[in-house]
């Protein structure tokens, strides 16, 4: 009888057309998302998309964290499903959120290699949680099993990304409630946000830390008050620049990064860039979390097990396969 409820409720979920997890908190047991789902259907997807991805990588290797990125935003918003690589007025990517969004070229050479061995099998989603992953190994992260079995959404809003991401602004009360609503944990929140430790961040998205940040500091006193003349030196007090970078990590500050546990020591340091990020060493709530990350094996370890669980927040049961990531299918 017991086993008769559990399928019962499976059955209900899939009619409803998002994945959850009808077998309780573990890894396995997801309706439609399984690993190797493409074992029969095109066994080679996943060596096919890590050697696109390569090469593409091979070009421009900041694009990895870019990939790393948008996987995030894209699961955050509509589920992972794709909706964040469609183009066209009011989509995801035209949101001032994602403006600096990058690698989208890399995702559109994964897709076109897929569709020369197995056309209308792979979706766009599954894509860009493959090369995601892949991305990460690129930058000497640890890899992980991705499952498959996403498929790629039709609705696309830039509202949608907009109210929906976390900003740079947020504390750890806001973060825990985001992260929460997509079922995921307080520890995988705080173990996700360690792909901080590649890629950039714009002056606009901090600024408001250096100059009036309230009636009582001129500067977030949580910052490092070298840090902070840095970052003063690099972002002065009136620029309105959004191009100029600046790297997230700065114990190994790389044109691309390197993916390690170093970020949490810069947490450790009052060397995050993000309020996002150093108030997550600053809160009694994640401060014990970031400290045991810092040992490395065990964040590249709970970091692929994180990147699981978000893979698998709002997926679709009932959707498209593209053939072009970048539009919806018509026929």
């Amino acid at each position: 009888m017991a086993q008769f409820r559990i399928l019962l409720l499976a059955a209900i979920l899939m009619f409803s057309g998002v994945v959850v997890d009808a077998y309780g908190p573990g890894d396995n047991g997801y309706v439609g998302l399984r690993d190797d789902y493409y074992g029969t259907s095109c066994k080679d997807v996943e060596t096919v998309i890590k050697k696109a991805v390569q090469a593409e990588l091979a070009k421009n290797l900041k694009h990895a964290a870019g990939v790393l990125r948008m996987h995030f935003h894209d699961c955050f918003v509509e589920g992972c499903d794709a909706s964040v690589l469609l183009d066209g007025p009011g989509t995801e990517k035209t949101a001032h959120v994602n403006e600096k969004l990058a690698g989208y070229e890399v995702i559109d050479a994964a897709k076109a290699a897929v569709e020369e061995v197995c056309p209308g099998v792979v979706s766009c989603a599954d894509i860009l949680a493959y090369a995601a992953r892949d991305s990460t190994v690129e930058l000497n992260g640890t890899a992980w099993a991705v499952q498959g079995g996403r498929k790629d959404g039709t609705v696309s809003l830039a509202s949608r990304a907009e109210a929906e991401l976390p900003p740079p602004e947020f504390e750890v009360s806001q973060l825990i409630d985001s992260f929460a609503r997509r079922g995921l944990s307080v520890r995988q929140m705080v173990v996700l946000s360690g792909s901080h430790t590649v890629g950039v961040g714009h002056c606009d998205k901090f600024v408001s830390r250096l100059y009036n940040f309230n009636s009582t500091f001129f500067t977030d006193p949580t910052i490092d008050p070298a840090y902070a003349t840095e970052l003063k030196n690099i972002c002065p007090q009136h620029t309105f620049n959004t191009t100029i970078e600046v790297f997230m990590d700065v114990i190994t500050p790389t044109s691309a990064g390197v993916f390690e546990a170093n970020y949490y020591k810069t947490l450790q340091e009052h060397k995050g860039l993000f309020t996002s990020d150093q108030s997550l060493f600053d809160d009694t709530r994640t401060k014990a979390t970031v400290t045991s990350l810092l040992n490395n094996e065990r964040f590249q370890k709970e970091f692929g097990k994180a990147m699981r669980a978000m893979g698998r927040v709002g997926v679709k049961t009932e959707g498209q396969i593209r053939t072009n990531c970048r539009a919806v299918n018509t026929y």
